[in-house]
């Protein structure tokens, strides 16, 4: 039985990683940076490791005696500081790569996301070799692919790194996308831009834990791979259910396409310029997240992983129903 270093161990991605690599037989440590997050990581099974992504004496602690290691802890949200962000998606990783090189660790398996290719256009029928967009004007897009680029970079002899990205991990439990996709329609403050009607991948839950526990197991290093559900699906229909499944009635409110992305720019040229309350009513990535399309090719993780989706939508939504 072998002893797992995991970060974000206490958000929706990592606390589903950590039941599952309990369940295969695993010992799993996790970074915890406050007591909720401690008291969260125990109640999953898994010893909690006080700290935060900037100290390399707790990251060093968590990995010792470790030959994997799980990177899920991000900053996540389509709007925020730029020096939070980069302290935590890029000095947070490097720091994790440090402290699991120094520690020994084997194998480093880091979630990505498809948000690292964004950069204002529609992601049609991408895969693995669509360049990541570092100088993205969007903090998330951009940390997270200066993030991997780090990842992928660290890879070498005696210390293999392994990328995963899944693209809008829902399910049962979720702790960010979901209540605040429900918040928002609440509120009538959910509009669909353009209707709805493009085309989106989504990944659930289960099936972006499948495919970094395979990205683990048969990932090659050096290596990035997709994992979603398999076919996409209309975006409003996807998202239409999930709001009904919290019992939700879905928005009929639309905004037109070519409006939403000037708003944007706008909204947030204007609240980057002057000392404006809150945050912009329509942001860049918001925009192009739910306004664009975005289609994935997985045969790169089908073919070298193995990767099929071990949960259908229809399956997952029933879950959501039942609650």
């Amino acid at each position: 039985m072998s002893t797992v270093f995991v970060t974000g161990g206490s958000g929706f991605i990592g606390g589903r990683l950590i039941e599952r690599l309990r369940a295969d037989g695993h010992e799993v440590r996790a970074l915890a940076r406050s007591e909720r997050a401690d008291a969260t990581i125990r109640g999953r099974g898994a010893e909690p490791v006080r700290g935060d992504l900037d100290d390399l004496g707790a990251l060093r602690s968590g990995a010792a005696g470790c030959e994997l290691a799980f990177h899920a802890a991000a900053a996540l949200g389509d709007w925020g500081e730029r020096e939070e962000f980069e302290r935590v998606n890029v000095e947070g990783t490097r720091n994790v790569l440090q402290a699991c090189a120094d520690a020994g660790v084997r194998r480093f398996v880091h979630v990505g996301t498809e948000a690292a290719l964004l950069a204002g256009q529609p992601l049609i029928e991408v895969d693995e070799t669509t360049p990541l967009r570092p100088e993205s004007p969007a903090l998330y897009s951009s940390t997270k692919a200066k993030a991997e680029q780090l990842v992928l970079a660290a890879n070498r002899d005696g210390f293999e790194t392994v990328v995963v990205r899944p693209r809008f991990v829902w399910g049962h439990g979720d702790t960010s996308l979901l209540p605040t996709i429900v918040q928002m329609a609440r509120a009538g403050k959910f509009a669909w831009i353009g209707g709805g009607l493009h085309m989106t991948a989504t990944t659930h839950v289960d099936n972006t834990v499948e495919g970094l526990v395979l990205g683990a197991q048969r990932g090659r290093p050096g290596n990035a791979y997709f994992v979603t559900d398999g076919e996409p699906v209309v975006f409003r229909e996807f998202v239409s259910a999930l709001l009904a499944s919290q019992g939700v009635e879905p928005p009929t409110r639309s905004v037109p396409t070519w409006l939403a992305g000037p708003l944007a720019a706008a909204g947030e040229t204007a609240w980057g310029a002057l000392p404006l309350p809150g945050r912009p009513p329509l942001t860049r990535f918001t925009y192009w997240v739910s306004g664009l399309e975005c289609t994935i090719r997985i045969n790169k993780a089908r073919e070298q992983l193995g990767y099929e989706p071990v949960k259908t939508r229809e399956q997952g939504l029933a879950e959501m129903q039942a609650g």
